[in-house]
């Protein structure tokens, strides 16, 4: 029977050297989890133990270091979460976010498996930004109140006729810039009219009237448009003026903030992963435009997920079905770029773990021999 046991405490011994010298082969592997050997005693029906087995190999999911790489294509997750990647039709997972760009705009990893989001497979569109015309133009300013009234007709071409003018830049629907003006003429005490005009020609929409407070803040203010005919080929322009947050105090006429939603066509120059998972295409025009959304799995237990190779598991019944949700909200890690995840294998533990896998190794090949001798004592004994 001790053969049994001693045989046992070999295939035990031999399989936990199996997982310690895997830990160290991998110390070095991005998004590797480490693995833990659990032995349990065999029993019989008497009272002296059978041996040992190797009841599971459990995988530690801990998070390993994060180490900049300053590479913007190297991902990394803080917290909770998998990435998830589809690989021959099959939905894998990973906390290896070492990406590159195909061709075809997709993000894969050196297996080839591409990176999901929320609307399948995450992919950088090739195509420029297509030109946008201005229909909102807000603008936050403040207009003397010691200014004098002027009871003279507004005329564009005559400064005496409007109180102060400021130029900005407007798009039409082919991407062309034209020059905004803006004439501010106060028309009566706390009473205000502007007028605008689009490369000199003056709009026909009426006169925007504006009414102050006797506190110089706007009174039952309500934004309207102005339009301009086009002779480009472009659609006419025409863009809702909001002047809300404006005020009239004894200051210098000074304008605080002008934004305006037009702009002209660009083409992609790159891009960004912000901590919420959104891919952000940046363009030649100095505009950004979510492109994607990165999305994070995670698991009520990770632990009992399968291991494929790759740095990747697929899930099991034991692992429960992934639950799917954007980095950074709720159980989620945030994601950071330009760095990865080291495993986290602890390299000295492990190599004190081997010392000991090797003497338990040794002490049951010990054992071994011990029975074989006594064995070979007992048929002695019999001759």
């Amino acid at each position: 029977m001790g053969f049994s046991q001693a045989l046992s405490g070999l295939n035990a011994a031999s399989s936990n050297l199996n997982v310690v010298s895997n830990n160290i082969a991998n110390s070095q592997t991005v998004g590797f989890k480490s693995s833990t050997t659990q032995f349990a005693d065999v029993y019989a029906s008497s009272r002296v133990g059978l041996g040992v087995q190797v009841a599971g190999v459990v995988q530690n999911f801990t998070s390993g270091n994060l180490e900049t790489t300053d590479r913007s294509l190297d991902l990394a997750i803080s917290g909770s979460g998998f990435f998830r990647f589809e690989q021959a039709g099959q939905v894998v997972y990973s906390r290896n976010g070492q990406l590159t760009l195909t061709p075809e705009g997709y993000l894969q990893n050196a297996q080839g498996a591409r990176l999901l989001g929320s609307n399948g497979a995450i992919q950088i569109p090739a195509d420029g930004l297509q030109a946008q015309p201005t229909t909102e133009f807000d603008a936050t300013l403040n207009l003397d109140s010691g200014s004098d009234v002027i009871t003279a007709a507004f005329d564009a071409t005559d400064e005496n006729t409007y109180s102060y003018a400021n130029t900005a830049t407007v798009f039409d629907s082919l991407g062309n810039s034209h020059e905004l003006t803006l004439y501010f003429t106060k028309t009566g005490t706390n009473e205000w009219a502007v007028n605008a005009a689009l490369d000199g020609a003056v709009s026909a929409s009426a006169a925007q009237a504006l009414e102050f407070t006797t506190s110089g803040l706007l009174d039952g203010y309500t934004p309207t448009s102005f339009d301009f005919a086009m002779t480009n080929g472009a659609a006419d322009i025409s863009f809702e003026l909001d002047l809300t947050g404006s005020t009239q105090f004894g200051n210098d006429f000074e304008v605080s903030s002008l934004d305006q939603d037009g702009y002209t066509a660009g083409s992609l120059v790159g891009f960004t992963i912000e901590e919420n998972g959104n891919v952000v295409g940046n363009y030649s025009n100095e505009q950004s435009l979510v492109v994607g959304q990165i999305q994070l799995a995670t698991f009520r237990s990770p632990e009992g997920l399968q291991p494929v190779g790759d740095n990747a598991w697929v899930e099991t019944a034991a692992s429960g079905q992934p639950l799917v949700g954007t980095a950074g909200n709720g159980q989620f890690g945030s994601l950071e770029s330009g760095v990865v995840e080291a495993s986290n294998v602890d390299l000295t533990k492990e190599l004190v773990n081997l010392i000991i896998a090797q003497r338990n190794f040794q002490a049951n090949a010990q054992s071994v021999s011990t029975q074989s001798e006594v064995l070979e004592q007992a048929v002695n004994l019999g001759r």
